[in-house]
């Protein structure tokens, strides 16, 4: 018998503020161990939470980046439970009045080459709730150890519809989603520092059915690729249980990545197990269409939109937009090009993805690469009271070469001024001093100028009496077999001379003789 996947994700992204959900102990990573603690985080008598309304603007924003339905009232419950990384012994949610319904996320399977567009599809999302983090357990030989720096930091948690079918969704969900939140600046999304978390939940059902199997959870799913395996490695385990007449029983499931292997923890609570009710400290929040439509007024563009945009404007191709949209600083620097280009930005926009995506990207991962590349992601409100936390993770993306001089760069190609192999010498001075493209030319004595044209023509025959073959080739009709003959006539010119005069005297000999 066949079976059909189904996959519900639920994602904690801790947001970026610089104060915790309740309390005004920062909310930072690297601190040495309960030095951002408090009162509140610790839960010592006479302490009460205050709400912090930068962390509700932020998952507001992450809803309407999502295209949630954000609920006119919000309220605080309590999830009881004992557990020595939570003093209060409940965790302050929302339960039942979550902040944002609905929306959806975007994602692209794998097309059938690495250079060609995949199936785009929209994963539905049920709700994202605000809630605070709760400590880290540190597990030693002997015991165990508990920080509470973690402890009120404030944390969405997205569930979305059992709507995914395969790992490869799960994982294009939270790549997608990531890119979403670090582009809105939401949240760095690191996985690594915990500020990016997710649990699965799979049940497998015979194909063509509707109705649900029964579901396992899988934790401790610490990257992207742990949450494809992990998926992978629950629905064969899941499938040879049924094939060989098992039952999957509802339970809470350990994966192991570096092992591949998992394990049983628990048996899965129910939300009766955790007493929900009202939190009596807290008022409920009502959220008005002004409050909406301010941060709905400061979003950025959606990548995937963004693509769209830049193959139906300009007829960028996919290999290209696939790079440029995942990283909104470099999709915002090559927006600047396009606007600095202005008229010219048809022409010239494909030479300048090319440049970024071929050149840029690779100078900006050499150390000594430094910018004035600012970063257009707002910040979270300063607050003097607070102690400030420096983040190396928040410095912008840094180059000396500006958007003006990349396109004054491409525009030396495109009038003939420069070849393209000067115009890579002229791009690496460019990094490393950044001076305009045409003084550095000029400079360095790169520029092109016209051929003498009996020396030319010398030049000419002597590639085509070299490279019969492609001389044949293009009298045959095959037109890109001229380039073949391009490159000796440009060496023996020491790449002085126009390519298109190469172009045009080469052609008037192959057409002649």
């Amino acid at each position: 018998m066949k079976y059909q996947p189904v996959i519900g994700l639920e994602v904690h992204i801790q947001l970026k503020t610089r104060t915790k959900m309740f309390t005004r102990a920062p909310a930072a990573y690297g601190f040495p161990p309960n030095t951002l603690a408090d009162p509140v985080v610790l839960a010592l008598p006479g302490a009460l939470p205050v709400l912090n309304k930068t962390a509700l603007d932020q998952v507001i924003r992450a809803g309407l980046m999502l295209g949630c339905e954000i609920a006119p009232e919000c309220r605080w419950d309590r999830k009881n439970y004992f557990y020595p990384d939570s003093p209060k012994n409940y965790q302050l949610t929302q339960q039942a009045m979550p902040i944002c319904l609905g929306g959806e996320v975007e994602i692209e399977l794998p097309g059938p080459a690495r250079n060609i567009q995949g199936e785009h599809k929209k994963i539905p999302i049920d709700h994202i709730h605000l809630e605070e983090d709760v400590g880290k357990l540190n597990h030693h030989a002997t015991d165990s150890l508990v920080d509470f720096n973690r402890a009120g930091t404030p944390l969405m948690e997205l569930v979305t519809k059992p709507a995914l079918h395969s790992p490869d969704e799960a994982h294009a969900f939270l790549t997608s989603l990531r890119a979403l939140m670090q582009q809105a600046a939401v949240s760095d999304c690191d996985m690594e520092k915990g500020q990016m978390r997710c649990d699965v939940n799979v049940s497998i059902r015979p194909t063509g059915t509707q109705t649900l199997g029964t579901k396992v959870e899988m934790k401790n799913l610490n990257s992207i690729a742990y949450v494809r395996d992990a998926i992978a490695h629950e629905i064969r385990r899941q499938t040879a249980l049924l094939e060989n007449g098992g039952k999957v029983t509802q339970e809470t499931r350990d994966y192991d990545g570096t092992t591949g292997a998992s394990q049983s923890l628990r048996g899965k609570e129910d939300a009766h197990d955790y007493r929900y009710f009202p939190d009596p400290d807290l008022l409920p929040v009502r959220v008005d269409a002004e409050w909406k439509q301010r941060i709905a007024a400061s979003l950025p563009e959606r990548p995937f939109d963004r693509q769209r945009r830049l193959q139906e404007t300009y007829n960028i191709p996919y290999t290209l937009t696939s790079v440029l949209i995942w990283d909104k600083q470099v999709a915002d620097y090559y927006d600047c090009c396009l606007r600095q280009a202005a008229a010219d930005a048809p022409k010239l926009a494909q030479p300048l993805a090319n440049w970024i995506v071929n050149d840029l990207l690779r100078a900006l991962s050499e150390p000594t690469e430094i910018s004035n590349l600012k970063s257009e992601i707002p910040s979270a409100p300063s607050d003097p009271s607070v102690p400030s936390v420096s983040n190396p993770s928040d410095l912008p993306l840094q180059t000396r070469i500006t958007p003006e001089n990349l396109v004054a760069l491409v525009r030396l190609i495109a009038d003939g001024q420069l070849t393209n192999a000067s115009a890579k010498t002229v791009f690496a001075q460019m990094a490393a001093t950044g001076d305009a493209p045409d003084a550095l030319a000029t400079r360095l004595n790169l520029k092109t100028a016209p051929a003498d044209a009996t020396e030319l023509e010398t030049w000419c025959r002597a590639a085509i009496d070299g490279n019969p073959k492609a001389a044949a080739e293009f009298r045959a009709g095959k037109d890109s077999a001229i380039n073949a003959l391009k490159g000796p006539v440009m060496k023996s010119a020491r790449g002085k001379i126009p390519p298109a005069q190469v172009d045009q005297a080469l052609r008037k000999l192959l057409a002649g003789s």
